[in-house]
């Protein structure tokens, strides 16, 4: 362990070295309390021009559960099924309508973005995934499990969420405490050499 980090290394575990991408989960409900903490401490994440683009529908009912279960890869159905919270991630493109709020020093930049839907749709789809990262290392923080998914029919699950339009779906998030066999066998990372080039 590196004594160059200042986080202690108990904490360097839970968000990162024994983290894992949960298959399974126990039927300990996940709280509004707990997520609303883990929001209060993930929207501080870097985002171009503060925009914060992510939007999060929590999935708790049966019957969105079933409208979402529909829309997810054969092999995530079970697992969303199963699930005490799942969490849609996806990015607003209409953001900024929030800019005189987040951006305030500059207020002209909501009228300056409005005439540039595409603009508007690559930053929010790359800010969004970077606040996407940071979800799933809030959920870690709350000592939770976050199981994050990409197999799904984005466009469907859009339209059953976010019917107003406007929005990506970037990810699937199964949310809780990990369950019976939950991981898979930890695959190998990169060396720093393989992945870091100094110039």
């Amino acid at each position: 362990m590196s004594d160059s980090l200042s986080i202690d290394p108990t904490a360097q575990d839970i968000l990162f070295r024994t983290a894992r991408t949960a298959n399974t989960f126990t039927d300990e409900p996940v709280s509004d309390d707990q997520v609303r903490a883990i929001y209060d401490l993930v929207k501080w994440a870097p985002t171009a021009m503060n925009i914060q683009p992510l939007r999060v529908v929590l999935v708790r009912s049966p019957e969105a559960r079933e409208r979402l279960v529909t829309h997810m890869a054969e092999g995530n159905k079970a697992k969303t099924a199963a699930a005490p919270l799942v969490a849609v991630l996806a990015a607003d493109s209409d953001f900024h309508e929030h800019l005189p709020t987040v951006f305030p020093h500059r207020p002209e930049a909501r009228d300056d973005l409005h005439g540039a839907p595409e603009v508007r749709a690559r930053m929010a789809a790359f800010n969004g995934a970077i606040q996407v990262g940071y979800f799933i290392v809030g959920v870690r923080a709350a000592g939770l499990a976050a199981g994050p998914m990409a197999g799904f029919d984005a466009e469907g699950v859009a339209k059953e969420f976010f019917p107003e339009g406007g929005h990506q779906v970037l990810a699937v998030v199964n949310i809780g405490r990990p369950g019976p066999d939950a991981w898979f066998p930890r695959n190998p990372r990169l060396e720093y050499d393989q992945v870091v080039t100094t110039v």
